[in-house]
């Protein structure tokens, strides 16, 4: 029994050897032939399997590579992408020129625009782009100063099919003595390539420019050089632009759709692969995904079997119905990787899907897209639903706010996309004072962050609550003063008597504007405080100029003939430690739409409602100073000094344009006039003024203008102190002078 289970131990044995030896006996003769070859002899590796040797009988590498949609192999699109874009590597510290910046420091950072030829054809956007450039702080005619460079020619739409492609851009800008291979240069565009590819072919070597594109993809996006943009139409508002949708945070957030899209279905070409699959997760309840072949001049040649069926669903949906009622919205590529839609979405507060592999989104250096977006794969679609739905609430709504946030820092007009272009780029130049992830994903948004004011957080007022902060306990009162000192029974004499008696003061500056000189310091009243008398320079806009002197975040603004308690102005200043980031004060003004004459209209009646409080009585957070004499452009200042009018409407227009958010007044007492000017003094009040009102009414237009919208907002709220007017004993109560007559 044993030997015969030996035997059978045996057989198996030698079973097994064989067919080790069929199978595997090559890798064993190959085995010792390596281990007995002669030391140096090299050895033969194996074949590669792309070897045509080898595979005589196979397809090419590129003719496996090929897909169904495109003619160009990804390793020709690559060949192609290298031979228009040779500085490919280009990188800030190897294709810019730092030196033109820094000449003036970071004021240095100036752009010009080269003169369009006579008879040039501009596009719209490429027009609203250069006006964009135009009227900012950053442009120069002077291309001696100039760190940028910006082309006259439009280069925005580089389809050789297309109406507005520009022919023989090589030659033309090689014309340019300034060009120098590109450098310094910066190029928009938001078309590139053509029929059937739309590859990244701009008909044009750019050089060492940096490249403001649309639809950039992220195998040939230079990482801290280029600067990708969103597409946008010609329709896009040159400023302001419309506010988000998101009026109001409803609980729960979701919608009546749960994700949504309506849009083209591409039969052939690039892109249509997405498309075509998108009918898959339609269910026609809470899922509505509609596309339709009814768009070119030959659709009909090329319909397949659901088109008829697509365009009637098609019909059935209203499209701004589906954006203002969906939670999510598909983002699907184009023809090119951006689409409209992206904006459409973001405004709409309808939560992005993209589906675009390989798209590199708009100013990705900068903004955290993952709080915005959510980013699927084109290839996963159909797992596309299951995704969302397993998105909470909270998230959702998280989602939805920053989506607004984002829209209206720097998507909402054109002026903001090329304004955050430049900005991106200037905190390149000037690594050392830029602006960090916080403050390009946290309201107000990074172009109302002025890095040269301060590169810490806790120094805006804004950040205070999310960082937890408290603003300080004491503030500056500034002190407008425009007629002289003849007397010592003047207003502005009780007023630093007031004001320097508050426990919270810790200094006085008097800016000077009159026309004769300031006096003597002996001729002001002795004060527990400093006291600093500066000079004007007789220009109204002074009084909202940065001052080194000014070591406060609080400032308290007044006129020289306000008249306040001591009371009202402990009371105001405790008001403003709770909203640092608003205007507190206490004369309210109004704004209102005249329907006769379709313009803006101002007034001073006393209502319950206001959108403006004087600045001749108000405090605000020292920020704003630096704001609206480095962010407003100088028009707006001119025109207040050539007026010597409207200054705190303008200081409103600016907060009120940061924060969305109205003035907040505090409680005044009624019998608060507008005082007439001193005896024996030639200046008149400028109210007694009768062009005064009329041009605060043409102010407030000229200041809408620019903005672009109107940033003043209405409001009916107002604080008193506790048990103010109440029927109680006026020893209960902390303010007792407010009420008295």
């Amino acid at each position: 029994m044993q030997a015969r289970k030996k035997y059978v131990l045996l057989g198996l044995c030698a079973c097994c050897w064989l067919l080790l030896f069929y199978w595997g006996g090559g890798v064993q003769v190959r085995l010792f032939k390596l281990l007995g070859r002669p030391r140096g002899e090299v050895v033969r590796p194996w074949p590669n399997w792309t070897d045509r040797a080898f595979l005589p009988g196979y397809a090419q590498l590129e003719e496996l590579q090929t897909g169904p949609g495109s003619a160009e192999s990804p390793r020709q699109r690559h060949q192609a992408w290298t031979g228009i874009y040779k500085d490919s590597r280009c990188r800030m510290e190897t294709c810019f020129d730092f030196t033109r910046c820094r000449r003036r420091g970071r004021d240095g950072f100036r752009v010009y625009v080269y003169p369009s030829e006579k008879g040039e054809r501009v596009s719209e956007s490429y027009r609203k782009i250069l006006m964009s450039i135009g009227e900012s702080r950053y442009y120069t005619t002077d291309p001696r100063e100039a760190c940028l460079f910006v082309l006259g020619i439009d280069t925005l739409d580089r389809d050789q099919l297309s109406g507005q492609f520009v022919p023989n851009l090589d030659d033309r800008i090689k014309g340019y003595p300034l060009w120098n291979e590109g450098r310094n240069h910066l190029v928009f565009n938001l078309y590139s390539g053509t029929w059937p590819n739309y590859n990244e072919d701009l008909g044009f070597n750019i050089g060492q420019a940096i490249l403001a594109k649309a639809s950039l993809n992220t195998e040939h996006f230079r990482p801290g050089f280029d600067v990708s943009i969103p597409l946008f139409s010609k329709e896009h508002p040159q400023k302001g632009g419309e506010r988000g949708w998101l009026v109001r945070n409803t609980v729960p957030p979701r919608r009546k759709y749960l994700l949504m899209f309506k849009g083209k279905r591409y039969l052939t070409g690039i892109g249509s692969d997405t498309r075509n699959a998108l009918h898959h997760i339609h269910n026609g309840k809470d899922i509505v995904s509609l596309t339709t072949c009814r768009h070119g001049k030959d659709w009909e040649k090329h319909k397949d079997a659901r088109c008829d069926h697509d365009n009637l669903e098609y019909e059935k949906f209203d499209y701004q119905e589906l954006l203002h009622n969906s939670t999510f919205c598909l983002v699907p590529r184009g023809r090119r990787l951006g689409s409209f839609r992206f904006l459409e979405s973001l405004q709409a507060a309808c939560i992005p899907v993209l589906l675009s592999n390989g798209w590199e989104l708009p100013f990705s250096d900068v903004i955290q897209w993952n709080q915005a977006v959510i980013e699927g794969d084109e290839r996963l679609l159909l797992q596309v639903p299951s995704t969302v739905r397993a998105v909470g609430n909270e998230w959702v709504l998280a989602l939805r706010q920053r989506t607004q946030m984002l829209w209206e820092a720097y998507f909402s007009s054109v002026d903001k996309i090329v304004l955050t272009t430049l900005e991106i780029i200037k905190d390149r130049v000037f690594s050392h004072i830029s602006r960090n992830k916080y403050m390009w994903n946290a309201l107000p948004g990074g172009l109302l962050v002025l890095p040269e004011y301060s590169t810490h957080l806790a120094h805006f007022p804004f950040y205070y609550l999310s960082l937890g902060v408290s603003p300080g306990q004491e503030f500056t009162a500034i002190i407008h003063a425009v007629s002289p000192l003849v007397s010592q029974s003047q207003p502005i004499m009780k007023l630093l008597q007031v004001v320097s008696k508050s426990k919270y003061c810790s200094q006085i500056i008097i800016l000077w504007n009159s026309e004769k000189p300031p006096p003597h310091r002996s001729k002001w009243p002795p004060m527990p405080v400093p006291l600093t008398v500066t000079d004007g320079r007789r220009k109204t806009s002074s009084r909202f100029l940065p001052n080194v002197a000014i070591e406060t975040e609080a400032v308290l603004s007044l006129d020289e003939d306000t008249v306040l308690l001591t009371s009202e102005v402990n009371f105001a200043f405790l008001v403003w430690r709770s909203f640092p980031e608003r205007i507190v004060g206490y004369p309210p003004r109004s704004h209102f739409w005249d329907p006769v004459k379709h313009a803006w209209g101002y007034t001073s009646k006393w209502t319950n409602e206001y959108s403006i409080v004087l600045t001749g009585a108000a405090f605000y957070h020292r920020y704003y100073h630096y704001l609206f004499s480095h962010y407003l452009p100088p028009s707006l200042r001119a025109l207040v000094d050539r007026t010597s009018n409207c200054e705190d409407i303008l200081m409103n227009f600016l907060v009120s344009s940061v924060t969305h958010l109205p003035p907040i007044k505090v409680a005044q007492r009624k019998q608060y006039k507008e005082l007439p000017s001193p005896q024996g003094t030639k200046m008149s009040a400028p109210w007694a003024n009768p062009e005064h009102f009329t041009q605060r009414q043409e102010c407030v237009n000229s200041f809408a203008r620019w903005f672009g919208y109107m940033p003043l907002v209405h409001s009916q709220f107002r604080l008193d102190p506790l048990l103010f007017k109440d029927q109680v004993s006026v020893l209960r109560k902390k303010y007792k002078d407010l009420e008295r007559a």
